[in-house]
């Protein structure tokens, strides 16, 4: 693993430091149950400096990151992007993977702890370097919730991205050129700012100034982690993994089952052409005051069923939630399971939480 990179924004408030997938940052800045509440209903702004960025340039590079990675990259555009897992030989996920097409290269967005991984990968792949691949110094800031586009907007005076997930701009703030990716990371409407890292601090604290007459609150990894589980979202390390199958975690919008090849691609197409994996990624609803640790097992009629990945207390929801893999004969909704420690668990389809249309503002936005 790389060593952890300390992020620009560590005297920006935040409290309570923690390794996040290859990046030291602040579990939370006021309250992690008042800053889940406010991506909810306002907005938050998360530190991102755990994710990292590298290029692909090249008169091959669309030839070769497609016959690569297991989604479309020859029908990107200028402005769009994708979803994509890199996979091995025996369709297993090795890193996932947002990539960005621009004029000239494509950017490629993966977590810190995986840059090394996914790198050596593709260069093994990489014949003689003839596809250039340069890390980026590029960091990030994500703001994510309903009031994110009316501050972003406000703040940059720009046409922000389309609805599309990954499209993306270019744009400016005084002097510093910025990019704005349209992605969520909580179920809410997200978008993220890259810079670079010496002027992070600059635009953290331009965001909040201008947005916090809209509910924009700091958030820290405490937050954005009850918020993905909520929203559904898959995390590599937790949920996902190199003993995982990309249909086992439903990747579907990481997968072109029309592209034709690439690594990993027969295993993929067999289990689709099967029609089931033996294993899927579900959510619980789990009868217990204590979210359970990652790794416990769960049972059925007494025998090992599945395994959480991850767990929280949901203050959405107001109860105790996880994602789980659980075999597929246990995988349809309300089927009834026991954790190891006890505690009764019943398979709900995901996400738990989906925002409502705006029509239906006021209703229940709870998906469980």
């Amino acid at each position: 693993m790389s060593p952890s990179i300390q992020s620009a924004l560590i005297d920006a408030g935040g409290k309570s430091l923690t390794e996040y997938h290859g990046a030291m940052l602040p579990e939370y800045y006021s309250d992690s149950t008042a800053e889940h509440h406010g991506v909810r209903k306002a907005a938050g702004l998360f530190d991102f400096s755990f994710r990292a960025k590298f290029s692909v340039t090249g008169n091959d590079r669309v030839r070769f990151l497609h016959g690569m990675v297991s989604n479309d990259v020859k029908g990107l555009v200028p402005g769009k992007g994708a979803y994509a897992t890199l996979l091995d030989v025996r369709g297993r996920i090795l890193a996932d993977l947002r990539i960005y097409c621009l004029e000239d290269r494509f950017l490629v967005d993966t977590d810190t702890d995986l840059l090394e991984k996914v790198l050596g990968t593709l260069n093994h792949y990489n014949i003689g370097g003839r596809v250039p691949l340069e890390r980026q110094n590029l960091a990030a800031l994500s703001l994510q919730g309903p009031e994110a586009s009316t501050i972003l907007s406000d703040v940059l005076q720009i046409s922000l991205p389309g609805a599309e997930e990954f499209s993306h701009v270019s744009a400016g703030l005084g002097d510093d050129s910025l990019r704005v990716a349209r992605t969520t990371s909580t179920g809410e409407e997200g978008f993220e700012i890259w810079v670079v890292p010496d002027r992070l601090e600059h635009l953290w604290e331009v965001l909040l100034d201008r947005g916090r007459g809209r509910g924009l609150l700091p958030c820290g990894t405490r937050a954005l982690e009850s918020l993905r589980i909520e929203a559904g979202i898959p995390q590599y390390g937790s949920d996902l993994g190199e003993d995982t199958l990309p249909l086992e975690a439903g990747l579907f919008n990481a997968l072109s089952f029309t592209k034709g090849c690439y690594i990993g691609q027969e295993i993929v197409e067999r289990a689709r052409s099967r029609g089931h994996v033996n294993w899927k990624l579900v959510g619980l609803l789990i009868e217990a005051a204590q979210a359970p640790a990652p790794g416990e097992k769960l049972l059925r009629a007494g025998g090992e069923i599945g395994e959480i990945t991850s767990a929280c207390f949901s203050p959405t929801l107001g109860r105790t939630i996880a994602l789980a893999y659980v075999r597929k004969e246990a995988s349809e909704p309300h089927t009834a399971l026991i954790l190891a420690s006890g505690a009764p668990a019943s398979v709900t389809a995901l996400p738990f939480y989906l925002r409502p249309p705006a029509s239906l503002e006021g209703s229940s936005p709870v998906g469980a």
